[in-house]
């Protein structure tokens, strides 16, 4: 007689940690969002308008901050240019004196034509006269509360001290937001400039670097196996440094023809974006010093090129150099002497300019 079996139900594992079952989830609703445009806390336009004249009881902070101004001058080889070709201008007419050196005249030239402020210090001999205007660092100096007073600041938690009231001359550019401090000229150009900069930064770390993400070598023949793809990685790897730009050969014996395909991620090369970035960030820091490009070395591109060289610098010297000049011969009403002069300049074609702008014309004859 045979046996009968009992059906049983089966058996069901309890679930584990690693074997939950998650519940089903909704439709994920899609997201969509934008970039805006990037802010950046130094490189703005409206930088001024996050600074306020306010004094800390004794002095006047400025409305941009210097140590940033002066950490621009280096930004941009045309900004740079710019404002040595017209120091340079002024120092080949200077006439040093007894009591300014032609030390101390460059740098306060600097400072002026850099940072839009400038001073010179009233350094008095036993009897009270002046002895020596020495020159007075802008990027330290601040204007204090009382009228007439300046402060010597070095650093925000640094050491500070007050000259006496009268000691200090300020030349300034004036600004239309407040009269304390000056502001320079160029400061409209100060995003091209950046933007410059940091183009050049983008090239130069794209020519070190030599092997970026710039494609996706994908491979999916089926003929080529472990060995081979391990190859074409350890070449590609070797492609850097002083490897770079080297030529690749991949050969797979009846391959298909897409077994291998180059898939670019971005144009990282961006090689006539580069040259339109720099041709304009040039044009506005010219545009913004007033600056001829044959005064700074710049080269022609088209076949006729930029003219006469000492019509231009004459032209130059009239519009743009006599009045910083006549702005700074102000120093000898507030110290009561001839602390500063300039020669007189003769142009190109015989005609004499004195440091007040005065043009003497030649006698010409008839050829």
């Amino acid at each position: 007689m045979g046996m009968k079996l009992k059906k049983t139900a089966p058996t069901v594992a309890e679930p584990t940690a690693l074997a939950t079952i998650d519940p089903p989830r909704a439709p994920a609703e899609a997201t969509v969002f934008a970039f805006g445009d990037p802010e950046s806390v130094l490189d703005r336009r409206e930088i001024a308008q996050y600074f306020e004249i306010w004094h800390n009881g004794q002095w006047y902070e400025p409305p941009l901050p210097f140590h940033r101004l002066a950490q621009s001058f280096n930004m941009s080889p045309y900004h740079r240019s710019a404002i040595a070709l017209k120091v340079n201008l002024m120092i080949a007419q200077h006439v040093p004196s007894r009591w300014l050196s032609a030390d101390a005249f460059e740098r306060f030239a600097i400072d002026f034509l850099q940072l839009g402020n400038a001073y010179l210090e009233w350094i008095p001999n036993l009897a009270g006269r002046l002895a020596q205007a020495a020159y007075a660092p802008a990027l330290h100096l601040r204007a204090g509360v009382e009228a007439d007073v300046y402060w010597f600041v070095n650093g925000p938690m640094g050491d500070a001290h007050a000259f006496d009231a009268g000691r200090i001359f300020h030349l300034m550019q004036p600004d239309v937001a407040q009269e304390v401090y000056g502001l320079p000229e160029w400061l409209s150009a100060l995003q091209s400039g950046l933007l410059s900069e940091n183009a050049t930064l983008f090239r130069r770390r794209y020519y070190l670097n030599g092997a970026h993400a710039g494609f996706v070598f994908y491979l999916s023949e089926p003929l080529a196996d472990t060995a081979t793809a391990e190859k074409i990685s350890e070449k590609l790897g070797q492609a850097k440094g002083v490897g770079n730009f080297k030529n690749l050969f991949v050969h797979i014996p009846k391959g298909k023809k897409d077994g291998i395909q180059i898939m670019p991620i971005a144009d990282v090369t961006a090689k006539d974006e580069f040259s339109s970035v720099k041709n304009i960030s040039r044009d506005d820091m010219l545009a913004a010093h007033r600056t001829p490009p044959q005064l700074i070395g710049i080269i022609p591109q088209n076949n006729g090129g930029f003219g006469k060289v000492g019509e231009t610098r004459d032209g130059y010297y009239e519009t743009e150099i006599i009045p910083i000049m006549r702005r700074m011969l102000r120093v000898n009403d507030a110290f009561g002497l001839p602390v500063l002069a300039f020669r007189d300049y003769a142009c190109s074609n015989g005609d004499v300019i004195s440091q007040d702008g005065t043009k003497t014309l030649v006698q010409r004859t008839g050829g």
